[in-house]
């Protein structure tokens, strides 16, 4: 099992659409992390950030990613979450959510 950190900012005035849609995340889109072997997926908001944490299950991570990219409903709903998105400066080439570094894990 892999762990995977990510952060990004949200748009000033998203944050209230943002746990809107997330309250309800559209099924297709859940049922494509489930087959991507994403679990234990969290996000986190504090002072306009957005926090990910997820726990990849599967063999290939890089194909799983991308096979959950090829999905149109996931394409649909990253297209409205990038319009609530602003990624950060420090991103590198591809991101849109930035990786973070694993410093210290207690299991």
């Amino acid at each position: 099992m892999l762990r995977f950190g990510s952060a990004i900012k949200l748009r000033p005035g998203a944050l209230d659409q943002y746990r809107t849609f997330h309250a309800a995340v559209w099924p297709e889109v859940l049922d494509a992390i489930e087959k991507a072997n994403i679990r234990n997926y969290s996000i986190y908001h504090r002072d306009g950030f957005l926090f990910s944490y997820y726990e990849y299950h599967g063999e290939d991570h890089d194909r799983d990613m991308a096979a959950m990219a090829a999905n149109t409903d996931v394409q649909r709903w990253w297209a409205i979450m990038d319009e609530l998105q602003e990624p950060l400066p420090t991103r590198n080439p591809g991101e849109w959510w930035v990786a973070m570094e694993e410093v210290f894990h207690l299991d």
